[in-house]
């Protein structure tokens, strides 16, 4: 029992490593991008493996994300109870955890899939865990804009593990989660703004105050409803998507209205879990569509001419 405890804890701290519930989302944008990828079902060895991939790299850039943060971290009473911060992984530990969970991936993703997937999630985990992290971050107030790049690459990665190509339908997948990210973040980090503040990281409520941080969630939950509709605008979906995109979107741009007066100091953290929400919906009925799609228009059948013999 004892030894079951104990490989239970270690097995927690790790897994608390690569920040699972961040990560699940991630992956669940790059398996509708595989999905998407193909007209009927992905063929099953390389989605697959490429979900794997996708999660191994997700968890190792979380990682290396904790170690290189681990100073901001423990200022912060959101980050504390981490597992680097309260010492219950060292930082060595830490680093040879995501080398191994990074090597294993491009392993994955290179001898079953192919070579362009491995080198978007490869450059996607570089993105997040070294350019974002280290650099931009502390750098300027626009650091969730200018990184969220890399966090918006997922349904591109899964496209390309199914495909070996990079389709522009893909890249407007990626677009949508780019606009996305600003509203979604900045909502926590009004929430969360005097952890910032000491921690001393130039988020956008520490830097510019709460009121402009409201108004630039506000212009990009707009933005975000506009580039929503692309996908069927561009043929990619149908009515059924654009209905659901609209009511989603719809419903965000409400909680960003209502948060520039809000009731009470907790709404920021209700838009914050609505963003969710509506990302996993709005995926979910980019997918649903995606396969109503041949059911509502099927393809004319063929017209047998009869030729006297």
């Amino acid at each position: 029992m004892m030894a079951t405890t104990v490989g239970g804890t270690v097995f927690r701290q790790y897994w608390d490593l690569t920040k699972p519930r961040v990560v699940a989302l991630i992956v669940f944008t790059a398996a509708i991008g595989m999905f998407l990828a193909v007209p009927g079902l992905p063929p099953l060895k390389e989605s697959v493996m490429g979900f794997l991939g996708i999660w191994l790299a997700a968890s190792s850039a979380a990682a290396i994300n904790q170690l290189l943060d681990a100073r901001i971290d423990a200022r912060m009473a959101r980050t504390a109870w981490r597992p680097i911060v309260s010492g219950r992984v060292s930082a060595r530990q830490a680093l040879v955890f995501a080398l191994g969970l990074a090597a294993l991936s491009m392993l994955v993703l290179l001898v079953f899939t192919n070579v362009l997937a491995a080198a978007l999630t490869f450059a996607s985990l570089i993105g997040y865990a070294v350019i974002y992290t280290v650099f931009l971050k502390r750098a300027t107030p626009q650091n969730i804009v200018i990184g969220g790049i890399a966090g918006a690459a997922p349904p591109a990665l899964g496209w390309a593990a199914v495909t070996g190509t990079l389709d522009p339908h893909a890249l407007l997948l990626v677009l949508i989660i780019f606009v996305w990210t600003p509203p979604h973040f900045w909502a926590l980090a009004i929430f969360r703004r005097e952890d910032y503040a000491r921690a001393m990281v130039p988020m956008l409520p520490v830097t510019h105050g709460v009121e402009y941080t409201r108004w630039q969630i506000l212009f990009y939950t707009v933005l975000l409803l506009v580039v929503s509709v692309l996908p069927w605008v561009t043929g990619m979906s149908g009515l059924f998507y654009l209905g659901g995109a609209l009511v989603l979107g719809l419903v965000f741009l409400w909680h960003a209205w209502r948060l520039m007066d809000p009731p009470d100091e907790f709404y920021a953290m209700r838009v914050f879990n609505y963003s969710i929400v509506y990302l996993m919906a709005l995926f979910a009925f980019l997918l649903l569509d995606h396969w109503m799609l041949p059911l509502l228009h099927p393809a004319p059948l063929a017209v047998m001419e009869f030729v006297p013999g």
